[in-house]
């Protein structure tokens, strides 16, 4: 039995009035998704819950049938991808390079989450320099930072003085809002309020200092001369320590596989116990290399029983509000790697499972990320399907699944029950 997992992430959205009161999905050319929602059976899949973080994290490890209590949030993630090594003592956290409007500091609202989607190689110089005057493990609360990939980094808070209690804003979550209403603070619930306290100090002093020693960073010259968005400072987010889970062999018996171009993904595959395979080309924008994630998911499948394909360009095109471009990731999904991957299957198993969904909605009219649950198709070679017309919101509410929630939709996938 070989199973595929592929994950749209935020495809799924909310009816839009400018599309007549349909969904994304819903007036997207997509005939290979369909066909997996036409040959297979239909639900949806309850990924984030009604409080609390409605993040990729949590989303994404829902999918593999993980509770909420096992994530530490996506930093901890994508510092396994990275080969960092996060300590018993450690707190990590997302450290994104964003572009904030011009205007009084007090005042300044988010323009975007990305600065602009700014290249690996400027971030690292920038990443690179902040540690430098900022990081560098050294004085009495240490902290080092890591350049990843475009505007996704990572900071550790090192030497056991820094607490993961603070509810720390997500920026992507909060466009054209005000930076200065959505600095660091001590969560509510706070355990130890004084350690919280520290934390959220340092992190704001960090962010504030950024914008100063960011202000003529030869990278950001170069940008503003260019008429690109600056990485006018840096933002922290998604606080968590290193977690404890069980393997996928561990719970189910499979060797796994994770494809994807985020650092996260490819973070949660590890501590899954997953093989991370890195595709050439892969961006995590609608550039990405489709084709070659296809291939790698075939080619996966010889030795491997579950492959995850994480393709991240609709979630992008959501958070950037970008409609047009959200439906055309929608239609490169569709054609240039589910296609190629259902016409390979055949050649590569007897039995085989495909299944398609998105880890969260995200609604392009807001950004965000939303809480309702996902849509999603399982086909099984041989086994009877729904006659579900489409792909889509509507037509997942119809599908004899039903509302799936914990580990019902992997153990679904890999066993068949």
């Amino acid at each position: 039995m070989k199973s595929v997992i592929i994950i749209g992430d935020g495809m799924s959205d909310l009816p839009l009035e400018q599309l007549g009161g349909k969904t994304p999905l819903m007036v997207a050319k997509k005939p290979a998704i369909d066909k997996v929602a036409q040959r297979g059976k239909m639900g949806r899949l309850q990924t984030v819950g009604e409080t609390g973080p409605a993040d990729s994290a949590i989303a994404n490890l829902a999918v593999l049938g993980y509770p909420p209590s096992v994530s530490q949030g996506r930093a901890v993630l994508e510092a396994a991808s990275m080969g960092v090594e996060v300590r018993d003592d450690d707190v990590a956290l997302r450290c994104n390079l964003i572009c904030l409007q011009e205007g009084e500091r007090s005042e300044r609202l988010i323009k975007n989450h990305s600065a602009g989607h700014i290249g690996t190689e400027e971030a690292s110089q920038i990443i690179d320099a902040l540690d430098a005057e900022l990081g560098g493990n050294r004085g009495a609360l240490p902290v080092e930072f890591f350049p990843g990939i475009s505007y996704r980094h990572l900071l550790l808070l090192r030497g056991g003085w820094a607490s993961a209690e603070v509810d720390c804003a997500p920026p992507h979550d909060h466009l054209d809002e005000r930076a200065a209403d959505l600095l660091p603070r001590p969560l509510e619930t706070v355990q130890d309020r004084a350690a919280a306290q520290a934390t959220a100090d340092r992190l704001t002093d960090l962010c504030q200092r950024s914008i100063d020693l960011l202000r003529d960073h030869p990278v950001n010259v170069a940008r503003r001369k260019a008429g690109e968005d600056e990485a006018t400072c840096l933002w922290t987010w998604s606080p968590g320590c290193r977690p404890a889970m069980k393997t996928l062999s561990e719970l189910y018996g499979v060797r796994g596989a994770v494809i994807s171009a985020v650092d996260l993904i490819m973070g949660m595959g590890t501590y899954a116990g997953m093989d991370v395979i890195k595709v050439p080309g892969a961006t995590g924008l609608h550039d990405t290399n489709y084709e070659g994630k296809a291939q790698a998911c075939l080619d996966a499948l010889a030795d491997h029983d579950l492959v995850y394909v994480h393709v991240e360009a609709t979630d992008e095109a959501s958070h950037s509000r970008d409609l047009d471009l959200k439906i055309k990731c929608i239609e490169y999904l569709d054609d240039r790697l589910v296609r190629p991957i259902l016409e390979g299957l055949d050649d590569r198993a007897p039995q085989w499972t495909v299944a398609i969904l998105p880890d969260h909605p995200t609604p392009v009219e807001t950004g965000q990320h939303g809480r309702d649950p996902v849509p999603l198709a399982i086909w099984s070679r041989g086994e009877e399907g729904d006659d579900t017309e489409a792909f889509d919101e509507a037509n997942a509410a119809r599908g004899s699944l039903g509302l799936m929630v914990g580990d019902q939709f992997i153990r679904r996938v890999v066993q068949g029950s």
